[in-house]
């Protein structure tokens, strides 16, 4: 089974070297690495021709402008030939070398169409400053304010293939009504790996605290609404739970500002 990891980028020279190293360490073997540029000025092209050598034919690459992150994974999915698809951007990187090799098994072992698992959110020392802990699907999950950590979500390629890929249009929800359509919608099968996937880093309100989670809850409004999907009224609610329940401090995340 081939795994196709779509990384996008964009003037991303500071951190793009962690996230290819990363996947140069996995010791699953067939893996096939696409990068996604935007056209950056800082040296980010040449640092990815620089790695291109290394991956020894594995890695296609494209530099050129872009209508956004969503445009550049749709392309990016575009040009992946793996049977399996997942995503590590250029502020992200592997926990470990072994991660893809779990998830390997684990679609060996389930069946499913897509697999998830946990993600840690790190600061500027690589602290963990957040843990997104997964659990199963259940139908009705995306209603009741679940959903995977987008990082840790593998998912067949077919399935793009079947459903599409992600709308722009929703802006930043683009990643959580592409698998609500998949999921909830659709009814692909899943299943949940009780592991640490991939670091991430963040910083700033607009990926903690309550004002960040009221924002993207209106966002999600609109991948409710294209999907012909109801929105219940207590959405908010339910989602503010989910999202604090999964957390390592759930305190400090809902009052973080900064």
């Amino acid at each position: 089974m081939k795994i196709s990891v779509i990384t996008v980028c964009y003037n991303s020279i500071a951190t793009l070297q962690d996230t290819l190293e990363s996947i140069l360490r996995q010791t699953y073997p067939d893996v096939e690495s696409i990068v996604v540029d935007g056209a950056s000025k800082d040296g980010t092209v040449e640092l990815i021709e620089k790695y291109s050598h290394q991956f020894s034919g594995r890695m296609k690459w494209l530099s050129e402008p872009d209508k956004g992150i969503y445009d550049a994974m749709n392309k990016g999915i575009g040009m992946a030939t793996g049977d399996v698809i997942g995503f590590l951007n250029a502020d992200d990187y592997y926990q470990d070398g072994n991660v893809l090799e779990a998830i390997a098994e684990a679609f060996a072992r389930h069946g499913t169409d897509a697999v998830h698992g946990n993600l840690n959110y790190i600061n500027g020392a690589r602290e963990i400053v957040r843990t997104w802990r997964g659990t199963e699907y259940t139908p009705g999950s995306f209603q009741r304010g679940w959903n995977p950590a987008h990082p840790t979500f593998y998912c067949k390629k077919d399935c793009f293939t079947r459903y599409g890929g992600f709308d722009p249009a929703i802006g930043s929800a683009a990643d959580f009504e592409l698998m609500m359509r998949f999921i909830e919608k659709n009814s692909i099968s899943t299943a949940y790996i009780d592991r640490d996937m991939v670091f991430m880093r963040t910083g700033g309100s607009s990926t903690a605290g309550l004002r960040a989670i009221l924002r993207n809850t209106r966002q999600n409004k609109q991948a409710f609404k294209k999907n012909g999907i109801p929105y219940p009224w207590h959405y908010g609610v339910t989602r503010l739970l989910a999202k604090a329940g999964s957390m390592r401090n759930p305190i400090l995340y809902l009052f973080k500002t900064r």
